[in-house]
């Protein structure tokens, strides 16, 4: 149990510090996200067997120099903790030693501390009265100080410092390399006696550190863990198990060192072994209760909540797919993560660690996670964080690394400026039979063209104008490719591909309801894509959650709400009537029992807990609550909410200033926002009447309200 209270106390000693230091610990921006990512995605093991990722893994620059100047009012000491080897100049001159404290005299002082450190990041934590460690720091991983003739330090290298990276690691002892999530106790629901062993139900999926208490004996004891009560019993078959060789000649009690996914775990003891009860450490990572969804749809409401505990145990160091296979970040379930999170906890601070981790180092030698299509979202990510949450710093900082890996796209586009699959590329869009990856695919296209808009974006905000003009101009001569080669006026849609420069029959949902979203089409286009695919049973089926979540947005989107609620109830609930705790990778209504269990030509392949199964948080906030930013950082925002069958629904919309609290009948909306300003959009057979603020008629039974920040609205209507 003592490797327990170390994980909580790693995590009070940062929260406590966190209250009395001014001071962090910094690094290399990007390192600690890499080393951090590496460490967790290679925890993952298959029947027991490593089990690591398959793409290039970068690792963290071991020696940095950090930098800052200062103008002191007055002499202070400076106390000085490094993750590694360092040594400290002060205005150019090296102190010797390794100094724990040094004393500064009042005036102008240049600091620069330079830390090695080959196993862990190199990390700087430094505090005194006004000298103190920040993001205002500058590092770098390059030596670029030399003593000119006059023994005054100069940079001559050219190349520009940045900005040093952090979280929340803010006292000094607690050290960015001893980082643990938290864990809390956890007990199993029921255990039961099956053939040679003991089964342990603990009520749902969960993730943790297994505790075997009073364990004695000699001999073996063989574990098999189960997202479902098929899986833990399928001791050849089961994803995950752990074989133990017991010697305890005392009953101990023992918590394994490598967490794990269950819901029910199968335990085989051999030999004299014996043990009592089993529970478990529960391991999490700690984010507040923001966003919030109840209506007058009990199943609707049961809907939510799964999605919530989905996204709870699928949000850790770092947004990952699925809690027992892969425990990997991918690009593609992140980014819907990133989504369903600024309708959840707004953890800003997940999204930016992902994203750095997704990003890696350079060279830039291949697509992230080999993917072109995830490269591609990993752009439209950095467009949705800044739209939501108005973060220019991470823009600024993240910039330099948008440019080389835009770049590497760039460079591998094919004689008519198309992005086809080369050597070691993955073209995956999503796990459907007989989907073709062949030629050039419509869907890379304009996954591109989105990404150069935002390239374009993210220039314009940074001050790069000349990158600004060069992005719109690549983007729009993209788009006027993509209509020109993948339109078919016939089919009213996007072809799904071109060969040998001949577009292809096939035609598929995923350019087409992207292109909605992504507002590309114009009125008439959009009811072609809305009829002859959307709409259509002929068009090959969506069954991942995963393109489930964007074929729906696209039909809230054209206006067909009401069609999306009961779509995500039949599907949604369709796994809950299963008995889901937790939604799941791919779901097909057809299949039958341990069916549903089966993926990758393995009979337990598929994951019941993935973070894209989790979709309903997004589309319940975004479309029938109806929240969502209009300028960055909600700095302006509307609500337009949308009742559908329900008799009244409320709610809570996390922002970067605080919670919009929401409630909605067919006859009164009462709306509270702290940031902002917004406009509440809303349909009323009456004249809308309100105490506070003044309703504008728009057109027909179309009206608008402006909300203030701080402001409590209670506007009656007629639905």
């Amino acid at each position: 149990m003592n490797k327990i209270i170390l994980i909580v106390g790693c995590l009070i000693a940062a929260t406590t510090a966190f209250a009395q230091q001014a001071s962090t610990w910094i690094w290399y921006p990007g390192d600690y996200e890499v080393w951090l990512s590496n460490d967790m995605q290679n925890r993952r093991t298959e029947r027991g067997t490593f089990f690591p990722p398959f793409w290039k893994m970068d690792s963290h620059y071991v020696l940095v120099e950090f930098s800052k100047e200062f103008d002191l009012p007055a002499d202070e000491e400076i106390s000085i903790y490094a993750e590694g080897k360092y040594n400290v100049k002060i205005n150019g001159k090296m102190l010797p030693g390794a100094p724990a404290k040094v004393k500064l005299q009042k005036g102008k002082q240049k600091i620069n501390i330079k830390v090695y450190n080959q196993g862990n990041v190199p990390a700087l934590y430094v505090a005194g009265k006004n000298v103190t460690t920040d993001s205002d720091w500058n590092a770098t991983y390059e030596d670029k100080e030399w003593i000119d003739e006059t023994g005054k330090a100069s940079d001559q290298s050219g190349t520009t410092y940045v900005k040093a990276g952090k979280w929340n690691f803010n006292g000094p002892t607690a050290r960015p390399s001893k980082f643990k999530l938290p864990v809390k106790p956890q007990q199993a629901l029921s255990q039961e006696k099956q053939g040679n062993g003991i089964l342990v139900d603990f009520g749902k999926n969960t993730f943790g550190f297994l505790t075997l208490h009073k364990l004695v004996g000699t001999g073996r004891l063989n574990i098999y863990y189960g997202e479902s009560r098929e899986e833990a019993l399928s001791t050849k078959t089961s994803e995950t198990i752990d074989l133990l060789e017991i010697q305890n000649q005392q009953p101990q009690d023992s918590t394994l060192d490598l967490s794990k996914a269950f819901r029910f775990v199968y335990l085989e003891p051999e030999g004299t072994v014996k043990f009592d009860q089993v529970s478990m450490q529960y391991e999490y990572l700690p984010v507040a209760d923001r966003g919030f969804f109840r209506s007058s749809d009990n199943e609707l409401n049961k809907i939510w909540d799964v999605a919530k505990y989905t996204m709870e145990l699928t949000t850790r160091e770092f947004f990952i797919d699925g809690i027992k296979r892969d425990r990997w970040i991918w690009s593609g379930d992140a980014y819907q993560s990133y989504a369903m999170n600024y309708y959840l906890g707004f953890d800003s601070e997940s999204v930016k660690r992902t994203i750095l981790a997704l990003r890696g180092k350079e060279p830039t030698i291949s697509h992230i996670n080999t993917i072109m299509d995830y490269t591609f979202y990993w752009f439209l990510s950095i467009a949705d964080y800044y739209r939501y949450t108005g973060d220019k710093e991470f823009i600024a900082g993240i910039y330099p690394r948008m440019k080389s890996l835009m770049q590497f796209c760039l460079d591998r586009r094919n004689s008519d400026g198309l992005m086809k699959g080369l050597a070691g590329d993955w073209v995956f869009i999503d796990w459907a039979e007989g989907l073709s990856k062949q030629g050039e695919v419509s869907f890379e296209q304009l996954l591109l063209c989105r990404s150069l808009e935002t390239m374009a974006m993210c220039a314009d905000l940074v001050g790069e104008p000349k990158d600004n003009q060069h992005y719109q101009q690549e983007a729009q001569q993209l788009k006027d490719k993509l209509f020109a080669y993948y339109w078919n006026d016939q089919k009213k849609a996007f072809a799904h591909s071109r060969i040998d420069g001949k577009q292809t029959d096939n035609v598929t949902r995923y350019s087409n309801m992207f292109a909605i979203f992504f507002n590309y089409l114009n009125e008439q286009q959009q009811a072609g894509v809305k009829a002859n695919v959307l709409l259509n049973d002929q068009v090959q089926q969506i069954t991942t959650p995963y393109m489930r979540y964007y074929e729906l947005e696209a039909l809230c989107e054209l206006g067909e709400k009401d069609y999306v609620m009961k779509e995500m109830k039949d599907y949604w609930g369709g796994m809950l009537k299963l008995g889901a705790t937790t939604f799941w990778e791919e779901f097909n209504p057809a299949k039958k029992g341990a069916e549903h269990y089966a993926m990758y030509g393995r009979d337990f392949g598929k994951s019941l807990c993935h973070s894209w199964g989790a979709s309903p948080i997004y589309l319940l906030g975004k479309y029938y609550l109806g929240v969502q930013p209009t300028e960055a950082g909600y700095s302006k925002y509307e609500i337009k909410p949308y009742l559908t069958s329900l008799a009244w629904m409320e709610g809570k919309i996390p922002t970067p200033e605080g919670e919009i609290e929401l409630y909605v009948s067919k006859n009164k909306i009462k709306v509270k926002s702290p940031v902002g300003t917004g406009t509440l959009k809303l349909r009323s057979k009456i004249v809308p009447s309100v105490k506070q603020g003044q309703v504008k008629h728009i057109s027909g039974n179309d009206y608008e309200l402006v909300l203030e920040k701080g402001i409590a609205y209670e506007v009656d209507y007629k639905y």
